[in-house]
């Protein structure tokens, strides 16, 4: 397998990992505030990070800790808008203009790096778009706080994922994430004291916490920030965009939750979507094989 197949294949777990957490917090979210919850979780996969990294903090590089933080900052202000922002729109609503970060990872690539999509890529991001439309299914027409704040937020996220792309080929990556787990948690805490505080400490409240802090924290962020640079940030952000589908699939299976066929139509099409793209190299190589082999 090739640097950038088993680049892909890692960001497919991580995805599978954030998508699962839809469940998971859905257990939890009744025993604690969101900011608390972001914090506590995001605490708790710094804490980790720091017992591996303990004989190390003290050899941290003073370039690390800055790219880091600019990185942790904008993970944790995006996290916490789409958070908030959820709270005021629809899911349905909140998650088509999340995914929307298909279309800024590649306009921001094309700003901060010079890098246009190719040909796969853009078709890919067509086909993706629309299968989320269709999955998702937004209802209401009229843009309120929420939709501005989500939008914002899938904004800043498209930003990230090229920043972690530039960043992460110069730096360790453990520094790197552990760094920016820290940031995020302290986003979180200057956020806390203003909202209605709620924590009831339960089993459920328990192992919510630690599956978001350790698998959906440390492992996630850790690979993203490892095998990112091994391929582009759009074939990244495409990869990314199966997490609906992932959602919807273990709700139906965990919470009863429905699809339905306009769902499910849409699912496909994501899937399509990142096919196109993944392959898109693949077939165009083999086109211009063939097109070789005629001429001579």
């Amino acid at each position: 397998m090739t640097t950038r197949g088993r680049a892909e294949l890692a960001l497919f777990a991580t995805t599978f990992i954030w998508g699962s957490t839809f469940v998971v917090v859905k257990a939890g979210s009744g025993d604690i505030s969101p900011s608390l919850f972001i914090a506590a979780r995001f605490g708790i996969g710094a804490l980790v990070f720091a017992v591996f990294l303990f004989p190390q903090l003290r050899t941290i590089k003073r370039s690390t800790v800055i790219k880091s933080v600019i990185l942790g900052a904008m993970l944790g202000t995006g996290i916490l808008l789409q958070n908030n922002g959820i709270y005021l729109t629809t899911a349905s609503k909140s998650a088509f203009i999340t995914g929307l970060m298909v279309i800024f990872t590649p306009l921001a690539q094309l700003i901060l790096e010079r890098r246009p999509p190719k040909a796969g890529n853009i078709i890919g991001i067509v086909i993706v778009t629309y299968g989320l439309y269709l999955l998702t299914s937004p209802t209401g027409s009229e843009l309120n706080t929420g939709d501005l704040l989500v939008l914002i937020s899938a904004l800043i996220f498209g930003v990230y994922i090229v920043y972690l792309d530039i960043f992460s080929k110069e730096e360790n990556v453990l520094h790197v994430s552990f760094i920016q787990v820290s940031v995020t948690t302290l986003t979180a805490l200057l956020v806390v004291p203003f909202e209605t505080i709620v924590f009831e400490p339960t089993a459920r409240l328990l192992g919510s916490l630690l599956y978001m802090g350790i698998c959906a924290t440390v492992f996630t962020t850790y690979v993203q920030t490892r095998y990112q640079k091994d391929t582009t940030p759009t074939r990244a952000v495409i990869i990314f965009t199966i997490e609906p589908v992932i959602a919807s699939v273990l709700a139906y299976f965990v919470l009863g939750e429905m699809l339905g066929l306009t769902g499910i139509i849409g699912a496909a099409l994501i899937v399509a979507g990142i096919l196109v793209s993944e392959f898109s190299d693949s077939i165009m190589g083999l086109f211009g094989k063939r097109t070789a082999v005629e001429e001579v």
